[in-house]
């Protein structure tokens, strides 16, 4: 929305944005970009004399990539692992499938768990009438 580039000859120069700016760029709130940037999840943005943030395109990219990695379900903590990963230009990119299995392991087996608890929230309404009467099988099963 906001990627702004200042085309030379040779070069790309890097934008400078405000948070609000960063926010609607990344997809993100600007709470949340103070929230990763207090963290210390991503790069510290610039600082002006009245205390505004100044973001450049490295921040643009290293938030776009914590955006995109929650939305695959990483925590920040796995987030943090990623950047480090990302940023490490030495990194082994078998490092990064270990990651991306793990996670990938974690969603299957959560994937089970919701499953059973489906199966058993079936059961417990398949039991009830469902009706104007006081009984209640799902209660009843709750309580005890």
């Amino acid at each position: 929305m906001f990627s702004v580039y200042i085309y030379t000859p040779n070069t790309v120069e890097p934008f400078i944005v405000n948070i609000s700016q960063a926010a609607k760029t990344t997809g993100l709130t600007a709470k949340t970009i103070r929230y990763y940037e207090s963290r210390k999840l991503i790069s510290p943005a610039a600082r002006l004399a009245n205390g505004y943030r100044d973001y450049n395109q490295s921040h643009i990219r290293e938030l776009s990539f914590v955006h995109h990695a929650r939305e695959l379900g990483f925590t920040l903590e796995e987030c943090a692992d990623l950047l480090e990963l990302y940023r490490n230009k030495e990194r082994k990119s078998s490092d990064v499938k270990a990651l991306a299995q793990q996670k990938m392991t974690d969603i299957e087996n959560k994937i089970a768990q919701l499953q059973t608890i489906r199966e058993s929230l079936k059961e417990l309404v398949s039991c009830c009438q469902g009706d104007d009467q006081p009984a209640c099988p799902i209660l009843e099963k709750l309580a005890g």
